[in-house]
C-alpha cells in the first residue's frame, strides 16, 4: 500500500496542482488530505472543487471549523480572520455544503488522519501538549501511526511504549521501526513554514515501512499576484517566499 497524505493546501492551487502531478509520477494507490484546504489562498474554490472531483477523503482542519461557524473566528488573528472572511465569498454554496461535512478524523488503513492534535482537534498544536499527554494519548489510540498536519512543519515522533524520540523528517525516505508507535507531521503543500518554500507531502508505504517525503516546486510569484489581486492581507503572499 502507497498512501500519499497531504496537508493545509490552503487555497494554494498552483502549489496544489505541482503536487497532484508528482503524486501521479509516484504510482500511490490513495490520498488522504488532513485539512485546511482553504484559508490564506486565493483559490479556494478550485481546490475544493478538485478534491471533490479527485474523491480525495478529507478531515476537517481549523480554517473549515471557522467557515462552518463564525464563533471560531476569534481564535484567529485579525489577518487571517480578514482571510477567511474573503475565502467565504469565493465559495460556491456546493463547496460550503462540502465544507460542513467534514469530520474531524478518519480511520483507515489501521491509520488515524487528524488536522490537529489527535484524537480529534482541528485546533490544537503538537507543540502544545506535553510529553506526559503525548505519551497517554498514544497509548489510549489503537493506530500505529497517526498523521497530522496544522504547524505547516515536518516532524515525526515515535514511541516504544515507554519513552518518545522526537526528530525531523528530511526530504527523502526515513524507515520506521515496527516496534514503535509514530505522530507524523506531514508539513503543508500551500504555505510551507520551515527552511524551505517547496510544497511538502508525505508517501507512507506500507509494505516497505517507510515515509517518504516529498518537495515540490511551484510559481511562488504566479501565487503571490493572485492573492494581491484578489485583496487577501498581503502578509499572507509575502510569506511564501
Amino acid at each position: 500500500m502507497r498512501l500519499a497524505i497531504i496537508s493545509d493546501i490552503h487555497g494554494n492551487f498552483e502549489a496544489y496542482q505541482q503536487v497532484v502531478d508528482d503524486i501521479g509520477r509516484s504510482q500511490v494507490d490513495a490520498v488522504i488530505s488532513l485539512g485546511d484546504n482553504i484559508g490564506y489562498g486565493p483559490e479556494p474554490e478550485l481546490v475544493i472543487q478538485q478534491i471533490k472531483a479527485r474523491k480525495i477523503p478529507s478531515v476537517l482542519g481549523n480554517h473549515e471549523l471557522a467557515i462552518n461557524d463564525k464563533e471560531y473566528l476569534n481564535w484567529f488573528n485579525p489577518a487571517a480572520r480578514r482571510s477567511l472572511s474573503k475565502t467565504r465569498t469565493l465559495l460556491s454554496e456546493q463547496s460550503l455544503r462540502f465544507v460542513s461535512q467534514l469530520e474531524p478524523f478518519l480511520i483507515s488503513y489501521d491509520c488515524r488522519f487528524v488536522h490537529g492534535f489527535p484524537p480529534d482537534s482541528p485546533l490544537i498544536y503538537l507543540f502544545q501538549i506535553s510529553d506526559q499527554k503525548k505519551m497517554q494519548v498514544f497509548d489510549e489510540i489503537s493506530e500505529r501511526l497517526c498523521f497530522m498536519g496544522h504547524t505547516h512543519t515536518l516532524g515525526i515522533i515515535g514511541y516504544d511504549g515507554h519513552h518518545m524520540v522526537y526528530d525531523n523528517l528530511a526530504e527523502g525516505t526515513t524507515r520506521l521501526d515496527a516496534e514503535r508507535k509514530y505522530f507524523i507531521n506531514v508539513g503543508s503543500i500551500g504555505q510551507p513554514r520551515d527552511d524551505t518554500n517547496d510544497a511538502k507531502y508525505v508517501i507512507w508505504d506500507s509494505s516497505a515501512n517507510s515515509i517518504d517525503v516529498r518537495f515540490v516546486s511551484y510559481d511562488i510569484a504566479a501565487v503571490v499576484r493572485k492573492i494581491q489581486s484578489a485583496g487577501f492581507p498581503e502578509e499572507h503572499a509575502q510569506r511564501l517566499w
